[in-house]
């Protein structure tokens, strides 16, 4: 290992430590005294805050700081940090709160020239295909603390102009087409419940319920969306349609290929009519057979609900 790489490496092992021996750089490294030592000056001199404790037991302690120490990058791991950080583009909000003009700013101040403009290019080739949306989630960095810590939260929530109170413990965020949503367990209905985080208008620490460990949450089946009375469907689908499925679907539904049948089997709960409807209108011609037949007629009356509608304007 050259030294560049070793004392980039020596800065990530001691960055959350609040001391070190000399002994643990030399095993760590298989390196001698006097090259250890030398290590430990060079880390010094790049500004990482280094105090040294004499002694019989002598170690070396870190000063604590909330900045964390210079990490050197290589050309194709800046590429991606930077490719990393554009995609945040398309999302209203972050869990941090961070403008990413700001962000991409003080980025560029650490880097070359030449290194700017190659990243402003790749900036201008590169397009991402995402739903930019307006909504902003600004709960969206206590949604994520608060499941990382797992608790128990009281939570308030606008759906349609009607807002209720829930006892949750969140345990998945995620984004689809610039919207962030947040999956968690619904301690009235004991159900997994999926909500939009821009509808979340108060979130609070509750002790009403004991809350569970993440891990515990995160292995429930797709079985825990189900309620009582729900409508199993087998979609039978053409290959071009496959493309339409990995863009977009939900964890109630899954794709099997068997030999060159494409079939999207799943179910929905009672009250998911609409949805269902509105998701498989999407398909238009590349649906060849439905089951059941009542959600066949969910999607023809939907699609006379349109006709009449566009006859009418």
């Amino acid at each position: 290992m050259r030294k560049s790489e070793r004392i980039n490496d020596i800065m990530i092992y001691l960055n959350n430590k609040n001391y070190f021996n000399l002994k643990d750089i030399m095993q760590r490294y298989n390196i001698s005294k006097s090259t250890a030592l030398r290590d430990i000056q060079s880390l010094e001199e790049i500004g990482m805050p280094i105090f040294s404790e004499a002694g019989r037991n002598g170690r070396y302690g870190i000063l604590k700081n909330r900045l964390l120490s210079p990490i050197f990058f290589t050309i194709d791991e800046m590429y991606a940090l930077y490719f990393a950080m554009i995609t945040l583009k398309a999302y209203e909000s972050t869990p941090f709160h961070l403008s990413v003009e700001t962000l991409k700013h003080k980025f560029e101040t650490c880097i070359s020239n030449a290194h700017i403009n190659a990243l402003r290019k790749m900036e201008q080739i590169l397009s991402f295909e995402v739903s930019k949306h307006p909504n902003s989630s600004p709960l969206l960095k206590s949604i994520l603390k608060m499941a990382i810590e797992e608790t128990v939260c009281k939570i308030t929530y606008n759906k349609r102009g009607t807002v209720t109170q829930f006892f949750v413990q969140f345990f998945n965020i995620s984004a689809r087409y610039g919207q962030w949503y947040v999956t968690a367990l619904n301690f009235d209905t004991n159900k997994v419940q999926v909500f939009r985080c821009d509808k979340i208008i108060t979130v609070n620490e509750s002790t009403v319920y004991f809350s569970k460990p993440i891990k515990e949450l995160s292995n429930l089946s797709v079985n825990a969306f189900k309620h009582k009375g729900v409508t199993k469907f087998e979609v039978s689908i053409l290959s071009s349609g496959v493309d339409l499925f990995y863009k977009e679907h939900y964890p109630s539904m899954q794709l099997h290929i068997e030999g060159e049948k494409y079939i999207i089997r799943g179910f929905y709960n009672k009250g998911e009519e609409n949805f269902i409807a509105n998701y498989f209108i999407n398909y238009t011609y590349n649906i060849i057979s439905i089951k059941p037949q009542k959600l066949k007629k969910l999607l023809q009356d939907k699609i006379s609900i349109l006709d009449s509608h566009y006859k009418n304007l």
